[in-house]
Parts: structure tokens; sequence; C-alpha cells
């Protein structure tokens, strides 16, 4: 790891993905505390931290009344509600960059959303020097996932920090495993 070429993700730490919300991970909260203090300890190894969130206002068949947990889910990261914020562990994070993603479709990827002034993450990883990325969040299984596979596609080099990370199951935490080693993300 290059401290001026990494940067870290911090993915959809949230309430709405902790324990009390609406699609609750198991061990999410316990996760958020860890991503914090390690963010806090580890400041100075990154080139810049950003974090991304669900904000979804009208994302479409995304939401679903009768979910089925693979392509439609219940409501969850309402853009503007406390759930949707992030979790109140990473307080004090300062991140470099916010990005929020899915506002009117399903979307799972960090590189899928843009900041405030509409930069996508890959043009402000890119402009930023950045050529490896460390990948921490909720969960593993979906969204982590996704944004270490876009990462690789992209051009980057992608590390999951696999304590810093919990997936929605067991099961579909090894699943996300096997696709992240075969596509060339190093699991840490």
């Amino acid at each position: 790891m290059h401290p001026k070429t990494t940067a870290l993700i911090i993915v959809d730490v949230q309430p709405t993905f902790c324990e009390g919300g609406e699609l609750p991970v198991s061990g999410g909260n316990a996760v958020a505390a860890r991503i914090a203090a390690y963010a806090r300890d580890h400041r100075a190894d990154y080139a810049l931290i950003a974090t991304t969130q669900d904000w979804h206002i009208d994302p479409g068949p995304h939401f679903s009344n009768s979910p089925d947990y693979v392509d439609t889910w219940p409501p969850h990261g309402v853009a503007g509600t406390a759930s949707a914020e992030l979790h109140p562990a990473l307080a004090d994070l300062a991140a470099d960059v916010a990005i929020k993603k899915g506002q009117h479709a399903a979307a799972y990827s960090g590189f899928e959303g843009a900041d405030a002034a509409g930069q996508d993450l890959a043009s402000i990883l890119r402009q930023a020097g950045v050529k490896a990325v460390d990948v921490v969040g909720l969960a593993e299984s979906h969204c982590v996932a996704e944004t270490a596979l876009d990462a690789v596609r992209l051009g980057f080099s992608a590390r999951v920090i696999c304590d810093l990370t919990e997936p929605v199951s067991p099961e579909l935490g090894a699943a996300a495993r096997q696709r992240l080693t075969e596509a060339g993300v190093e699991l840490v």
C-alpha cells in the first residue's frame, strides 16, 4: 500500500444496514465502530477517504412491498432520513469525499454514485492520483463486493479488509469472497 496513491472507501455504513435498521446486517453496529477506529488510526495511510451512502429518492422497482431480497428490497436508505445518514460512529470521520448513490435506481457499487457537485467516484479518485483502493463497510456480500469489483473493472487495484465488513449471510459472504478473489481483489 502506498499512502499517496491509495484511498479508503467506506461503503454504506448507515443505520439502515445496522441492527435496528430497515435492512439490518448482523454485526453492523460493531463494524461501524471498528471502521471508525481504523480510519482514525490509519488516516495517514490514505491519500483520501471516501464514504458512500444509499440515498434513495425513488429507486423504482428496487423497492417492493413484497421483496425477493435478490433484486427487490423493502424501503431502506431513504434520502433525508436519519437511517440514511452515516452511522453515528463515523461522526468524527471528516471524509474527503461523500458519494450518494441510488437516487432513482438500484445502485450497489459506490462507483454508481456521485458527490454533491455531480462528480463520480472514479473521476475523483483519478484526479487525486489514486491507483489502489481499500474497501470496507456494509454489506460485504452486496455493496462492498460490487464496489471492489467495479474498482478492478475501472483499473484500480482493490483490497477488501475482511474484518471491517460483514455479509448479509455466511453463504452470501463466501460466494462474494469467491467472486472477489476470481476478479483479482485481494482479501486481507
